[in-house]
């Protein structure tokens, strides 16, 4: 590194180089110095933190004269000499300058393959759950807060609610922590440390065999898109996001196959119809009127969005409460108790066999998983309803008789493990 005195008439005459950057060393105060780039000359001060090198930025030669810098170098020299570092305080003070509101678009910004359900859910979070904190630096918000907002939101919203928020929170904050070096620990650590995240139980709610018959004559008296929109869910196990979304692109009614391109965990996902959602896409295909969507909408996306109008009707007129999640397992469920094997199963579902190294090895098409699909299209039967059209006369065609099975609460078997109680299994044959 080459030394000289630093003046204003010496740095002026410091040519730039023509790549890289060159350093110069004053020889008047040791640790301050020049550092000369393609395009700047930047004064800066260099010591020693607890044996550590540490160079502070102090400003652009064409701004701060350098008596000037040199006092300010002496400063900071004089208080690395003490143990502090000037770059650390720096940096937490960028720190204590990030908001909860700036946490979360940074996380969006970085994260564009952010599916728009999950974006609604971190921004519900954000604007509505924690929307005190919004303002609020984020290393200011403490364990204790985070402990009792989570007990508030347990009480007001709801146990899973509070969880979601919570693990939303961990994950902005953990991001934010990835970015910058002098964040604090997750404060939602708290949850765990002091066992306060609530025990989630996954629902096992079905639509049984003894509340089939008036479900699904409750559908038949929907309109079109209603009934059509929740046989395709019972009879595909579809998410709601993805059938209200689903394109006639997608759809090849010759192949007999549906394409999601994107779905929850980010694969594709290539489906067989069977003949009997064949048959009722065909219907709707012939309808007048031209979208792109297998189920339009009004709205701005162009695509059904509001389904709890439905639902409810039809949950009122037949006395069964549902979800659409509900239909999703009735579906599987019904597969299972053909015994579909269980990587057909998990594909069905789009489920990703994670640190199963056999699964790895297996791969499962379209056409491995039309016989499973066929299997519960003619095996779902609703022998006691009324069919009122032809079009439900065809659809009760296709109608199983597994359903005429009993309903059990009890455990369902591994699925590894052969069933050989009948009694152990959700769905039973008679």
């Amino acid at each position: 590194m080459p030394n000289l005195r630093l003046t204003r008439r010496a740095v002026d005459e410091i040519p730039h180089p023509a790549s890289g950057q060159v350093f110069y060393r004053d020889t008047t105060l040791t640790g301050f110095g020049l550092r000369v780039g393609k395009q700047s000359k930047v004064y800066y001060a260099e010591g020693q933190v607890n044996r550590q090198t540490r160079r502070v930025t102090i400003g652009r030669a064409d701004v701060f004269a350098a008596e000037i810098t040199r006092k300010r170098a002496m400063a900071l020299l004089a208080e690395m000499a003490e143990g502090h570092d000037p770059n650390a305080e720096k940096r937490k003070e960028a720190v204590a300058k990030v908001t909860l509101a700036d946490a979360f678009d940074s996380f969006f910004i970085a994260r564009p393959q952010l599916s728009p359900h999950t974006v609604l859910n971190y921004t519900r979070t954000a604007k509505l759950y924690l929307k005190a904190w919004r303002k609020k630096p984020i290393n200011e918000i403490t364990r204790q807060m985070v402990l009792k907002r989570h007990q508030e939101l347990s009480a007001e919203i709801g146990k899973t609610t509070a969880n979601n928020v919570m693990r939303h929170l961990r994950s902005v904050y953990n991001f934010a922590a990835a970015t910058r070096c002098e964040f604090p620990p997750n404060r939602v650590q708290i949850l765990t440390q002091a066992r306060a995240w609530h025990r989630e139980q996954r629902q096992q709610t079905v639509v049984t065999a003894l509340d089939l018959p008036i479900w699904w004559k409750a559908v038949m008296a929907e309109p079109d898109y209603a009934r059509d929109f929740l046989l395709m869910a019972l009879f595909t196990g579809m998410r709601r996001g993805e059938l209200m979304a689903l394109r006639w692109d997608n759809v090849d009614l010759i192949a007999r196959t549906l394409h999601l391109p994107k779905t929850k965990n980010g694969d594709p996902l290539n489906l067989p119809l069977s003949g009997f959602l064949v048959d009722l896409l065909t219907e709707r295909k012939r309808q007048p009127g031209e979208s792109a969507f297998v189920f339009p909408g009004p709205g701005k996306q162009g695509h059904l969005m509001e389904t709890k109008k439905f639902l409810l009707r039809v949950s009122a007129g037949s006395g069964v409460s549902f979800t659409l999640h509900d239909l999703r397992r009735t579906f599987i469920t019904i597969a299972e108790s053909l015994d579909v094997p269980y990587y057909a199963l998990k594909r069905l579902l789009n489920h990703r066999a994670n640190g199963d190294v056999t699964g790895g090895y297996i791969v499962v098409n379209v056409e491995r998983l039309r016989g499973p699909v066929e299997l519960v299209a003619a095996d779902t039967g609703v022998g006691q309803c009324q069919a009122v059209t032809p079009l439900t006369q065809r659809f009760l065609g296709t109608a199983a008789r597994c359903l005429s099975a009993s309903y059990s609460p009890s455990s369902t078997p591994t699925p590894h493990q052969p069933q050989t109680d009948a009694s152990l299994s959700v769905w039973t044959r008679r």
